[in-house]
């Protein structure tokens, strides 16, 4: 038999979680649907540390995002009573024409953002864990720092069940329809849901969930590595801001050892589309490789010698593309009742909490007074046919 509802969130990871929460919290009668469990460590939203930065080359347009975002993450931790954000400050860093440096020391004086910029001599002074090319500038931006990706999914989703929200868990969407009505029909492996409105935030089963997204989200295998540092105390919360380089083998990213639960994971590095490999997240492969590791170690050897001490732990993650690398926030063409988050191309995480406002904004008034003109869907559709149900 099929279960009424106003909304249906699918999806319960960084952003289906906090699209729930705020729809739960302004009263909404709605239901989350999570294939696994909350967190998990199947997608896009694991690994303890995401960085979270406010001086933001890619494109100006997010810095009211992030302004809103590091507001709503404060807000979280006081309704959740438990610490989310650690500030650590922010490098931006890479060659002086590079996009990473030139566009982030931009973002700080469009924006009126506290910054200072480093040379490579400047920065190992004070940040000794660095040993960048000698022709590295850098943007430090002390207001950056981590966010704990898991406690910041299990406390939207907490809070969503607090106020109201149903919750099911190990529970895959099979498909959804359009009814005769307008509403939305949502078939599972264990029964029917009809709501007035539909939010899908799929991750990188976006696609699978709405085809509209064919080709505009595209999932990528991605893997990260944590490393025992030989001089700990140069790469800890304190003194070992999070990062984002360009150089010559590509553009990496890393964080501090980060110690919640008593243990040391090491310090944690990735390169942004790894080794660039297109996949499908039902079969991806998750097993770690030798070129993998090879990969990361060589890069850290090279710049952050006193942090490559052996690894500590290796994971699989995913990065779900667009081909301009900014999100798809809208409505699906030809089916205003059904919303989409997705696309997030390895740098969404740290705005979940804006993006969930964003999704509640659209699931009960079709739009939003957030700016998000940059993350149309139209921009991405060569075929501008209606789209229909799976």
């Amino acid at each position: 038999m099929a279960k009424d509802c106003d909304v249906i969130v699918i999806g319960l990871g960084g952003m289906g979680s906090a699209a729930l929460y705020h729809l739960a919290k302004r009263g909404v009668n709605a239901l989350g649907i999570e294939q696994f469990e909350i967190p998990h460590t199947l997608g896009s939203s694991h690994g303890l540390t995401r960085i979270i930065r406010l001086a933001y080359y890619e494109d100006l347009s997010y810095v009211p995002l992030l302004r809103r975002s590091y507001a709503l993450w404060a807000a979280l931790e006081r309704e959740f009573g438990e610490q989310l954000f650690y500030q650590t400050g922010s490098i931006d860093m890479g060659p002086e024409d590079s996009d990473v440096f030139s566009g982030s020391l931009q973002s700080c004086l469009d924006n009126e953002l506290e910054h200072e910029v480093l040379d490579s001599r400047q920065l190992t002074a004070r940040f000794p864990g660095y040993r960048m090319p000698a022709e590295t500038m850098a943007v430090f931006q002390p207001q950056g720092g981590l966010l704990a990706p898991e406690r910041c999914i299990s406390a939207h989703a907490r809070l969503a069940r607090h106020h109201g929200a149903a919750i099911h868990t190990g529970e895959r969407v099979l498909g959804w329809d359009i009814l005769a009505d307008e509403r939305v029909a949502v078939r599972t492996d264990a029964g029917r849901y009809v709501a007035k409105k539909l939010v899908i935030c799929g991750g990188a089963w976006a696609f699978k969930l709405a085809p509209a997204l064919a080709g505009a989200a595209v999932p990528e295998r991605q893997a990260l590595i944590w490393l025992a540092p030989k001089r700990p105390d140069w790469f800890g919360l304190e003194r070992f801001p999070v990062w984002n380089g360009q150089v010559e083998e590509g553009r990496y990213y890393g964080l501090p050892e980060f110690n919640p639960s008593g243990t040391t994971p090491g310090m944690k590095l990735g390169r942004y589309h790894h080794r660039g490999e297109v996949c499908d997240p039902d079969t991806v492969d998750r097993a770690l490789h030798e070129q993998d590791e090879a990969l990361l170690r060589q890069f850290a050897e090279r710049y952050f010698p006193d942090g490559a001490g052996e690894t500590l732990d290796m994971v699989v993650c995913m990065f779900t593309n667009t081909p301009d690398e900014h999100f798809v926030l809208d409505t699906l063409p030809g089916a205003p009742q059904v919303s989409v988050a997705a696309g997030f191309s390895g740098h969404g995480f740290k705005m979940a909490s804006v993006i969930g406002e964003v999704m509640a904004d659209l699931a009960q008034h079709g739009g939003t007074r957030h700016d998000i003109a940059l993350h149309r869907l139209a921009r991405l559709r060569e075929d501008k046919s209606e789209a229909i149900g799976k």
